[in-house]
């Protein structure tokens, strides 16, 4: 397996996956598969369309505001508890307001850009921001939810 692929965590527990992700929108889609195919891979996970979503805010954000210097890495933690979301780039300087936002702060409703960490703000059940050793760290962790049962089979 080449060094960037991703590597699962035993099918028996949660664990965490690491990839390096091109500085580029490729960056994107891909960022969005990998949450997929993790949550996919646990009984007990958080809501995959609002993890693939809030990942691909935090994807596009940091190829956008961050230089090309170096790859973006995704990790993705399961735990018992739902799961947390990293992006981590090259670029030491923290991301916009991540805390709630105060009276006036909102996106302009007419702007393109703008929405992506007040989606990140709204839909998670916490977020930040840290410094690491190469730039920095922008998170989320989403709760888990219970797997919904299936039909139950007919008499």
């Amino acid at each position: 397996m080449p060094p960037d692929s991703p590597t699962p965590p035993p099918s028996s527990s949660p664990g965490a996956w690491r990839i390096a992700l091109p500085h580029s929108t490729a960056a994107v889609p891909i960022a969005r598969a990998l949450v997929r195919t993790a949550l996919a891979d646990i009984d007990m996970s958080a809501d995959c369309d609002t993890a693939e979503l809030l990942t691909a805010e935090l994807v596009a954000n940091a190829v956008e505001h961050t230089g090309g210097a170096g790859p973006i890495e995704l990790v993705v933690e399961l735990m018992a508890t739902g799961c947390q979301v990293e992006v981590h780039d090259r670029d030491p300087e923290p991301p916009g307001d991540l805390s709630r936002p105060g009276p006036g702060s909102e996106p302009d409703p007419w702007q393109e850009h703008g929405r992506g960490l007040l989606l990140i703000r709204t839909l998670s059940s916490a977020c930040g921001h840290r410094a690491t050793e190469h730039g920095k760290a922008v998170w989320f962790t989403l709760p888990a939810i219970p797997a919904q049962p299936g039909p139950s089979p007919r008499s």
